[in-house]
C-alpha cells in the first residue's frame, strides 16, 4: 500500500511542482520556499515529539501493555497542545521579526511575503496537532488508510494548484489553501483514530513520571530535530543572503525532486520502524540486529533504483518537467540525493538508538555535526565559494554523520561490524560500481546520449536493477523474490 501510494503520490507532487512553479513564476516559487522555511525551522520542537510519541506507543505496544499505551497518547496529545502554543508565540516574535529584517523580499512582495507566512503558520499549527494521530497510525502498523490519506492530500494539493489561476494574488491564494487542506487532513486522522483505536480517546491525567519520561526523551530528540531542520532551512537562509531567491527556487526544485524520490524509502522505513521498537522491547536481540542490517541494506536497494537513472538523467528530466529550470537546479539535485542514499543507510541505526533510549551522547555529537554544515558552509561561501561548493559540504557531513551512526551501534548494540561491512556496505559499494562503470562507458564511448529521455532512463534503469539481484540478494531473498513474483502473476495473470 505504501509503494502504490508513492508511486501516485511521486506522479502528482513532481507534475504539481511544474504547475506550481509556472503559475507563481521563479521569484514567487522562490519567495514561497523561503518564506515556508522560516516556519519550517520553528517547527523543530514538533518534529522531536513526533519520534518520541511513536517510539513510546510502539514500545508499549511491544510489551502488550493497552491500559499504558492510552496514557502515553494522551499525555503525548497534551504535550502537543502545550508546543503549539510555544510555536505560534515564536512564530508571531522572533520568527515575524527574522522575516521583516533579515530576509531579502522582492520589492513590492512584503504584503503576500507576510500574508504567506500567516498562512503557513496556521498549517503548521495543524500539522503539529495531527502528529500524535499520525504516530498512532503508524504504531498500530495501518499502513492501508495512511497510504489512502496521503493520496487524498496529493490530489487536494494538485487541486489548489490548479485553483490559484482564479484569484489575482496566486502566491496568497496558494498558501491559504495549502493551510485548508492541512485543516482537512487533521479532521480526517482525528476521525479515524478516535473510531478504530480505543488508545486514542483522549484523558487528561498528570502523571508526573510519564510526563518527564516523554519530556526527557524528547529533550534529547529535540537537538537532532534542530539540527536537522536547522542545517536545511539554515542553508536556504544563508544562499538567500548570499546569492537571492532565485537560488532559493533552485533549492525548491532539487528539495521536491529529493522529498519525492527520497519518499520511498521513508515510506519502507515507515512499515520497519514499529517492529524494530517492538523487537528491542521485547529484548529480541538476535531478531532486532538482523532486522537493522537488512532494513539498512534494503532501504540503499529501494533508493539507489530510482535516484541512479535520476542523477545520470538529471537535465533531461528537469527540462521535459519544468518550462523553466532555474540556474544550479541540475546539481543541486544530484547532490542532495547521493546525500539522502548515505541518509537511507542511517534510518534504521538511528532508529535503533530511539528505541533503547540512550539519546544523551548520541545527540550532542549528532547535532554537533549537523550544524557543523552550516559553519563551513558560510566560510566557503564568504571566501568566495560557489553555491555548489554549499551542497557538496552537506553531502559530505552526511556521510561523516553515517559513519558516527553506525559506529554508535556497534558500541552499544553489539552489531557485528565485519558481518555489517560485508552484507551492507559491501554490497551497496558493488551494486553501485556495477551500475555506474558501464553507463560512464555508454556516454563516453556511444552516442546514448542523443536518444530520447526516456528511452536512456529505461537502459540506465536496468544496469542497477540486474545488479542488485545478483549481487546485492542473498540465495534465500532470491527464493522469496521469485514467490513473490509468481504471487503476482498467479493473481493478475492466471485465471
Amino acid at each position: 500500500m505504501l509503494y502504490i501510494r508513492m508511486i501516485l503520490m511521486m506522479a502528482v507532487s513532481l507534475y504539481t511542482s511544474r504547475v506550481i512553479l509556472a503559475a507563481l513564476g521563479v521569484e514567487d516559487f522562490g519567495l514561497y520556499n523561503i518564506v515556508g522555511g522560516i516556519v519550517v525551522l520553528f517547527s523543530f520542537i514538533n518534529n522531536a515529539m513526533i519520534t518520541s510519541t511513536q517510539r513510546f506507543l510502539n514500545f508499549e505496544l511491544g510489551r502488550n501493555n493497552i491500559e499504558e499505551t492510552q496514557k502515553v497518547f494522551s499525555a503525548s496529545l497534551s504535550i502537543h497542545l502545550i508546543i503549539t502554543v510555544i510555536f505560534l508565540i515564536l512564530a508571531e516574535t522572533l520568527g515575524l521579526w527574522f522575516l521583516n529584517n533579515y530576509i531579502k523580499v522582492p520589492h513590492g512582495r512584503e504584503v503576500a511575503a507576510n500574508w504567506v507566512y500567516q498562512f503557513s503558520v496556521l498549517a503548521s499549527i495543524f500539522n503539529i496537532i495531527r502528529a500524535p494521530y499520525n504516530a498512532a497510525i503508524i504504531a498500530h502498523e495501518r499502513m492501508s488508510f495512511y497510504a489512502y490519506v496521503s493520496i487524498i492530500e496529493a490530489i487536494l494539493k494538485l487541486l489548489v494548484v490548479y485553483l490559484v489561476y482564479l484569484f489575482s494574488d496566486r502566491l496568497i491564494s496558494y498558501s491559504a489553501m495549502i493551510a485548508g487542506v492541512a485543516a482537512l487532513i487533521l479532521f480526517v486522522y482525528y476521525i479515524f483514530c478516535r473510531s478504530k483505536f480505543p488508545v486514542c480517546k483522549y484523558k487528561f491525567e498528570f502523571d508526573k513520571s510519564r510526563y518527564f519520561s516523554i519530556a526527557s526523551f524528547s529533550w534529547w530528540s529535540l537537538f537532532g530535530s534542530f539540527a536537522n531542520v536547522g542545517s536545511q532551512q539554515g542553508l536556504n537562509i544563508l544562499l538567500n543572503a548570499f546569492w537571492g531567491v532565485t537560488i532559493n527556487a533552485a533549492m525548491g526544485v532539487a528539495n521536491q525532486v529529493n522529498n519525492t524520490v527520497y519518499n520511498f524509502v521513508s515510506n519502507f522505513q515507515t512499515a520497519f520502524n514499529p517492529q524494530i521498537v517492538k523487537l528491542y522491547a521485547a529484548e529480541e536481540k538476535e531478531q532486532f540486529q538482523k532486522l537493522v542490517s537488512d532494513t539498512s541494506r534494503y532501504s540503499y536497494y529501494l533508493l539507489f533504483v530510482i535516484a541512479f537513472p535520476i542523477i545520470v538523467c538529471c537535465g533531461d528530466i528537469l527540462q521535459i518537467w519544468l518550462k523553466e529550470v532555474p540556474e544550479y537546479s541540475v546539481i543541486f539535485c544530484q547532490l542532495i540525493i547521493v546525500g539522502s542514499l548515505f541518509d537511507a543507510l542511517s534510518g534504521p541505526l538511528w532508529m535503533s538508538v530511539y528505541a533503547s533510549g540512550k539519546l544523551r551522547k548520541y545527540q550532542i555529537t549528532i547535532s554537533a555535526l549537523m550544524l557543523s554544515t552550516l559553519l563551513f558552509a558560510y566560510i566557503a561561501a564568504k571566501s568566495g565559494g560557489n553555491p555548489i561548493i554549499i551542497l557538496a559540504i552537506k553531502v559530505i557531513v552526511t556521510a561523516i554523520i553515517y559513519m558516527f551512526r553506525l559506529g554508535y551501534c556497534v558500541k552499544y548494540f553489539k552489531i557485528d561490524i565485519t558481518n555489517y561491512l560485508k552484507t551492507v556496505i559491501g554490497r551497496c559499494f558493488t551494486i553501485t560500481a556495477i551500475s555506474a562503470l558501464p553507463v560512464y562507458l555508454l556516454f563516453a564511448f556511444t552516442s546514448i546520449e542523443s536518444l530520447n529521455v526516456f528511452i536512456k532512463i529505461i537502459i540506465i534503469l536496468l544496469f542497477p536493477c540486474v545488479s542488485i539481484y545478483f549481487t546485492g540478494f542473498t540465495f534465500s531473498e532470491k527464493i522469496m523474490f521469485h514467490r513473490q513474483i509468481k504471487k503476482v502473476c498467479k493473481k493478475f495473470f492466471i485465471k
